[in-house]
């Protein structure tokens, strides 16, 4: 395989989408510096061939001394806020954590020397879009903070590339949804609200229904129409996007990532159903304000770009990697808890007293918290 030239910053590596990005990197042959809080990751979430470091993506002077210790290339910016209700009740919030903390990572990047940003963005900015599938030439206007929030950083990308030798991609995502199709990582944070998580856990117990909001949609059966992205296959774009910003340092891209076709609430439900071979009970209520009929990405724009071919594009692939892996997790799989978790955990980028940063061999997992092994708090 051939040396990749640097290592990549992914900003949020323990979450959901970080953790399968990681994956992705590492899988190429890419080395993978993950920076990561650990308020909703989770340390066992990050691959054991990535290195460490936590710590907050607003904390400028770690920032600084992590892309100069590991000589960081390139960002991959994940760490964020994503639940849209709550931007609506504390908009303050992801205006810090989305916005202002972004800028913080901009800057360092610029400082640091970094030459590639790659952002993970939403189809929240385009607000209620005018048609579907929507295209990246249509306007963006937010109707919540969230999308709001993360529209402001593609603003403050643009302008910083215009003004600086760093060029960047914001990958405005549809419906992520699925699992590592080895098993190796998937969606554990509790409360979430995509819904082929919400269904699977209805399906297996963890929740008592799902609830369908609005049956008078449009849309072929009535429920609302979405873009379901195989979170794999998003990785995979953001590899693409990496090895594109290398080949032409003076292009930037905004993309859409989507299927280019949806499904509705109805038939996503009816697709846990098949493959769990269990039954969902359907809660029918009103529909939400801002939902659209239908939203669904026009990805024309990716496949041109870099000619990004996504393996796991099947309803029916998604929810069964989906439910593999929450199975995993209701059976107190490896995945359920990480403090039973006994294989090999990542390497840790601990801070020394005197603020530099030093790699550490490799641990067990289990050690991390309790105390067995350096981190970066207790």
């Amino acid at each position: 395989m051939t040396t990749k030239p640097f290592p990549v910053l992914v900003t949020g590596g323990a979450g959901y989408i970080g953790s399968h990005a990681v994956l992705a990197l590492e899988d190429a042959g890419w080395q993978a510096v993950v920076l990561d809080n650990l308020v909703t990751g989770f340390r066992w979430a990050v691959d054991e061939r990535a290195r460490f470091v936590e710590g907050d993506v607003g904390d400028a002077q770690l920032l600084a001394r992590t892309i100069e210790s590991f000589g960081i290339g390139a960002i991959m910016h994940f760490a964020g806020s994503v639940v849209v209700p709550e931007s609506v009740s504390d908009p303050l919030k992801y205006y810090g954590n989305n916005t202002a903390n972004s800028r913080t990572l901009i800057e360092a990047a610029v400082a640091g020397g970094c030459k590639h940003f790659i952002f993970s963005s939403t189809a929240a900015t385009y607000g209620i879009p005018e048609s579907s599938p929507v295209r990246e030439t249509m306007s963006t206007v937010p109707i919540n903070p969230y999308g709001m929030s993360k529209l402001m950083t593609e603003i403050m990308l643009r302008d910083t590339a215009a003004a600086h030798p760093i060029n960047y991609c914001a990958l405005r995502y549809f419906n992520v949804a699925g699992a590592d199709p080895q098993g190796r990582a998937g969606q554990a944070t509790e409360g979430a609200t995509h819904l082929i998580k919400v269904a699977t856990e209805a399906a297996l117990g963890k929740r008592s229904h799902v609830s369908v909001f609005g049956t008078d949609f449009s849309t072929p059966d009535g429920t609302g129409v979405r873009d379901y992205i195989h979170v794999t296959d998003l990785a995979a774009a953001h590899v693409l996007a990496l090895d594109a910003l290398i080949a032409e340092p003076e292009r930037s891209l905004t993309l859409n990532c989507g299927y280019g076709r949806g499904f509705s609430v109805l038939e996503v439900l009816d697709a846990v159903e098949k493959v769990s071979g269990l039954s969902i009970e359907r809660r029918m209520e009103g529909r939400r304000a801002g939902d659209p009929d239908a939203l669904i990405a026009g990805n024309e724009a990716i496949l041109e770009a870099f000619g990004w071919q996504p393996r796991y594009a099947q309803l029916d692939t998604i929810v069964a990697h989906a439910m593999a892996w929450e199975r995993g997790l209701s059976n107190g799989g490896e995945s359920a808890d990480p403090g039973k978790r006994r294989r090999p955990g990542t390497r840790l980028a601990q801070l020394s007293i005197d603020g530099s940063i030093r790699a550490e061999g490799l641990v067990w997992a289990d050690d991390l918290c309790a105390g067995k092994a350096p981190c970066s708090s207790g």
